[in-house]
């Protein structure tokens, strides 16, 4: 199994297992944070052997999908993907559309009543 996929893997079994839960949206986000640090190490370690690496559009799903906080945690820990322009462009871009995703289903949830 390649890197790319089992870190979809994990993302799919990390939203079945948080909807499994009496509080799916924190374990999600305590999930995908946890996975998404994780994977820039992975990718960092990965860049520095010369192995196959985490391709950047799944960095960037991982943190569109919530995991955004832990992909900063990862770049400054690891230090890594911290310079790369597009890659920074477009995680911006990321978080902005995370958190507008997050906003509208907070609108429309019961949450927001």
């Amino acid at each position: 199994m390649t890197l790319n996929r089992l870190c979809y893997s994990l993302l799919i079994f990390a939203a079945i297992a948080s909807l499994l839960t009496s509080h799916p949206l924190i374990i999600w986000f305590l999930l995908i944070n946890a996975l998404t640090t994780g994977m820039y190490g992975a990718d960092k370690m990965a860049a520095r052997k010369g192995l196959r690496r985490v391709p950047e559009v799944t960095l960037l799903v991982f943190g569109a999908t919530g995991g955004w906080p832990g992909a900063i945690v990862g770049q400054q820990l690891f230090r890594h993907k911290t310079q790369k322009q597009p890659f920074k462009t477009y995680f911006v871009i990321s978080i902005f559309v995370s958190i507008a995703v997050m906003a509208t289903a907070y609108h429309f949830s019961s949450f927001a009543s």
